[in-house]
């Protein structure tokens, strides 16, 4: 079982930089895919970026390819999103969710695969 606890949403004006942290506790933690999903208003909650258990493969959103980066820190159990070069677009409340192998037969980006959940952190872009 995971616990997952997002931090570091805040206002940030457009084209400015914010990074979020997941703080990832319970057994084994990082035996679990990580994926940090938004949901803007009035819209579908999407995956933004994606990183696998290991650490080794991750993937973006083509909406967010190149301006956020996704990434672990052992030391601290987290995994981080930063995020950079930020529009208006990309507000919205972002949430870190976990799976283990029994959600990895769908897409990284399908929520439904996803069991474990944070409470999210809320970014809001704007000048």
């Amino acid at each position: 079982q995971l616990r997952l606890v997002e931090s570091g949403g805040d206002l940030v004006q457009p084209g400015g930089s914010l990074r979020l942290s997941c703080a990832v506790s319970g057994i084994t933690p990082f035996n679990y895919d990580i994926t940090w999903f938004r949901q803007a208003p009035g819209k579908e909650r999407e995956g933004i970026s994606y990183t696998s258990a290991s650490g080794e493969v991750t993937n973006y959103a083509d909406s967010v390819k190149g301006r956020f980066t996704i990434s672990r820190d052992n030391a601290k159990n987290t995994v981080n999103l930063q995020m950079n070069s930020v529009k208006a677009e990309d507000t919205g409340v972002y949430y870190c969710a976990g799976r283990g192998p029994m959600g990895r037969g769908r897409e990284w980006y399908d929520r439904l695969a996803y069991p474990h959940w944070g409470r999210g952190t809320q970014v809001t872009v704007s000048s």
